[in-house]
């Protein structure tokens, strides 16, 4: 049978190795072989406790949430034909154009006319190509406020 060594000789070992590694690394740092200053040369940190406030910053305010707006409409493109639903879920009016690009360089791109779609109402809007569509989708427009009189 043979005698195992101990974990402690075996850590010893791996500590003097280790050591012998590290110290050509330490005497080869810039700045000579002078003394390195440690923590106890660091200025001491002192704290004015009149310059903290008796109570915590205002917390500014959140910015105002984004107003929403816009129908909620599906596209639809089969072929040369697009067709898109929309539904205004919204309590205001929504302007809607259906906007269709066209695949064929002569094959001209439309822009459908403005669609005033109220509050809780639901509309299909279509457009076409001669041949294939490329891209299609439907943008939104505030109305315009009445003149003011006065």
């Amino acid at each position: 049978m043979r005698a195992r060594p101990s974990r402690a000789v075996s850590l010893l070992v791996t500590s003097v190795a280790l050591t012998g590694l590290l110290i050509p690394g330490a005497l080869a740092q810039p700045g000579g072989p002078g003394p390195v200053p440690g923590p106890e040369a660091a200025p001491q940190a002192a704290v004015n406790l009149a310059e903290i406030p008796a109570e915590p910053p205002v917390r500014p305010e959140d910015p105002a949430a984004r107003e929403l707006y816009g129908s909620d409409c599906d596209t639809e493109i089969d072929g040369s034909q697009v067709i898109a639903y929309c539904h205004n879920g919204f309590p205001e009016t929504d302007l809607l154009r259906l906007h269709v690009e066209c695949e064929r360089w002569w094959d001209l791109d439309g822009d459908g006319a403005l669609v005033p779609l109220d509050p809780a109402g639901r509309t299909r809007l279509t457009g076409r190509c001669w041949k294939e569509v490329r891209t299609a989708w439907v943008s939104h427009q505030r109305p315009s406020p009445p003149p003011k009189r006065g």
